[in-house]
């Protein structure tokens, strides 16, 4: 659920506060936020402070509102993180495209490369935590692409088939680094008693904007979805940060759109876990 408070701050100025989760269920009662926005010079501003968690339906409705005058403030550096990511692009771009691009246009090659070249960086560079190997490995699966044009059966989306290459040359490299065993996604789940309460209770923690300074905010988060298991951490960078579907997630990681729905839900559980023992 989402409460919605309007507070006026100035005589031409409207503040909405927002309080609780933003998702494709509560997304609609943010519809006629817009009707406010034509009325020049009122300023309109969301305040997202109190917003606890975001999926991709809820970022791109508040992209949406920001396209259209409103001011958003106070968010997170995990919702941050999600208004950053390129949007998608337009599904219907992608037949025409692809007939070029087996036709061997060039310029098709350089339409793909700025349709798709931003959004496969951002995955590579969060996956990977290195410029230079975020950029190697989006090159390596442009030129991979390039060569196997003419096998792609066009059966899933040409954004969703690239996505899964980059992802597979990103874990390849992670795979091939020195890195301490993945913590058990078992150990950072919720833990009950057996009357089913809480036995770590995360509402006695800080709240983050009061815990620590908003510019350290960021780098708790991308710490903490480090932390998380990589076969978890990939599904919650896929669905939350770069927004592909769950039926594309599983597309690209070549696992069930169920065995999706459960590891993002296990890895959202356990960043809740890991943030509140950072805010304590």
């Amino acid at each position: 659920m989402l409460r919605l408070t309007a507070i006026p701050e100035e005589e031409r100025s409207l503040c909405i506060q927002m309080e609780g989760d933003l998702t494709a269920r509560s997304a609609p009662q943010l519809d006629g936020l817009a009707e406010v926005f034509p009325r020049p010079p009122r300023r309109v501003c969301l305040d997202l402070e109190r917003v606890r968690f975001v999926d991709a339906t809820g970022a791109a409705r508040l992209r949406e509102l920001a396209e259209k005058g409103a001011e958003l403030r106070g968010a997170s550096a995990y919702v941050r993180e999600l208004l950053a990511t390129p949007a998608l692009p337009a599904e219907c771009t992608e037949a025409p495209l692809l007939a070029r691009l087996r036709a061997g246009d060039e310029a098709a090659y350089d339409e793909l490369v700025r349709m798709l070249g931003g959004r496969l960086l951002a995955t590579a560079r969060r996956m990977l935590r290195s410029e230079e190997e975020a950029k190697d490995v989006v090159q390596e699966a442009f030129l991979a692409a390039f060569r196997s044009i003419g096998s792609f059966s066009g059966g899933s989306k040409l954004s969703t088939w690239l996505h899964s290459i980059t992802v597979n040359a990103a874990l390849m490299r992670l795979r091939t680094r020195r890195r301490r065993p993945d913590t058990s996604i078992e150990d950072l789940l919720p833990r009950f008693d057996e009357s089913g309460e809480w036995l770590e209770d995360p509402a006695g923690s800080n709240p983050p904007c009061e815990a620590l300074e908003s510019s350290q905010i960021r780098n708790v988060v991308r710490r903490c979805i480090d932390e998380l298991p990589e076969t978890h951490r990939t599904v919650l960078l896929l669905r939350d940060i770069q927004e592909l579907s769950t039926a594309e997630t599983a597309e690209v990681l070549g696992i069930t759109t169920t065995a999706v729905k459960l590891r993002l839900h296990r890895a959202r559980q356990a960043l809740r876990t890991l943030l509140d023992r950072e805010m304590r």
